[in-house]
């Protein structure tokens, strides 16, 4: 089997865990298959060699080639983002 199709199974079986545990609050909807276990992240490092990583995320990429948060895109969210950055330090009573 190839990469892109265990890929592809990997992510239908986490959206049905994640539909699973939304409507029920715990447990798996059934025991991930056993190829997919060490499925590795796959992704073209800096040297030109595939990344090693078996810590995954549910889109199928590790922490550092999956990404996480870009940051706010509305207008609203980089308005408060920005917010944070002028607020000054509060004093502590030592």
């Amino acid at each position: 089997m190839s990469t892109q199709e265990q890929r592809k199974r990997f992510k239908a079986y986490n959206q049905a865990r994640n539909e699973y545990f939304a409507k029920y609050f715990r447990g798996y909807p059934e025991p991930m298959p056993t190829d997919l276990i060490d499925l590795e992240c796959g992704a073209k490092t800096r040297a030109g060699t595939p990344c090693k990583q078996k810590a995954i995320y549910i889109n199928g990429r590790c922490k550092w080639h999956g990404g996480l948060s870009t940051g706010a895109k509305t207008k609203e969210g980089k308005k408060r983002s920005a917010m944070n950055g002028l607020c000054p330090k509060k004093k502590t009573k030592s």
